[in-house]
């Protein structure tokens, strides 16, 4: 396995989510990340007021000229902008031997702002997801994904071999993670809910399962990992605006 992790991420300027939570948390696992931008964006902790999508030929650009020089086993994808970029990049991915995948489905961003439309999802689920190894929705997501469907359904239709999902009804004390293979529920995993409310949690999640697998961690070990280090982050948090707190990334 590869000691580096090529991330496609948006920009957040207040740090809490998006590629500076990817570079944070990838970084404690000793795994050097690979930042691409896929999106800038207009944020703070309380809401997103406007983005900026990176032009795609600039994508692959990066994206061909780092692989000519760098090796890389695992890419962890974040928020992307529009049809053409998924299509490029789904492109240039498809083009790589051996390299794991693992997706943030992000939809809407921690304040509720709309950042894909519903055609973008359908080309996201299309044309990228086949070639994802792991993706890590929250119910929100999932539903975004696969409308009109239940739990089990919806995760049946995601052509991808491990589904990570975050359910908060589990109970108004507990927040349930659930992991299933092949659409087959493998574990459940129960933490007790935090008050408050979080900005990059997902980023952290996803990015540590990155991080685990370059090192050559199983899955589901992975994933249990990431998961207990993600929920350290958040007891941890710390506040430096008005509103949703950062999860404190230390070493795991």
């Amino acid at each position: 396995m590869s000691d580096s992790v090529l991330v496609l991420s948006g920009l957040d300027p207040c740090g809490g989510a998006g590629i500076a939570a990817d570079i944070e948390t990838i970084n404690q696992f000793g795994v050097t990340p690979l930042p691409i931008i896929t999106t800038l964006t207009v944020q703070n902790t309380q809401s997103v007021k406007s983005t900026q999508e990176v032009d795609s030929k600039l994508i692959a650009e990066q994206f061909n000229h780092l692989k000519t020089d760098v090796t890389f086993s695992v890419a962890k994808i974040g928020l992307l902008s529009s049809k053409k970029q998924i299509e490029v990049l789904t492109n240039l991915l498809s083009e790589c031997d051996d390299v794991t995948i693992v997706l943030d489905p992000i939809v809407k961003s921690t304040a509720k702002d709309k950042l894909l439309d519903s055609q973008t999802l359908e080309v996201l689920k299309t044309k990228l997801l086949p070639l994802v190894d792991v993706i890590t929705p929250n119910v929100d997501e999932l539903q975004a994904l696969s409308p009109n469907k239940n739990e089990q359904q919806a995760v049946e239709s995601l052509p991808c071999e491990w589904v990570l999902l975050t359910t908060t009804d589990s109970s108004n004390d507990e927040i349930e993670h659930r992991l299933y293979h092949h659409a087959e529920l493998l574990e459940r995993y129960t933490y007790t809910k935090l008050p408050g409310d979080y900005h990059g949690s997902g980023c952290t999640l996803a990015s540590s399962i990155a991080g685990l697998l370059a090192l050559g961690v199983e899955t589901r070990i992975a994933c249990k990992r990431a998961l207990d280090y993600t929920y350290q982050t958040l007891l941890n948090a710390k506040s430096i605006g008005k509103m949703q707190h950062h999860p404190n990334r230390q070493k795991p």
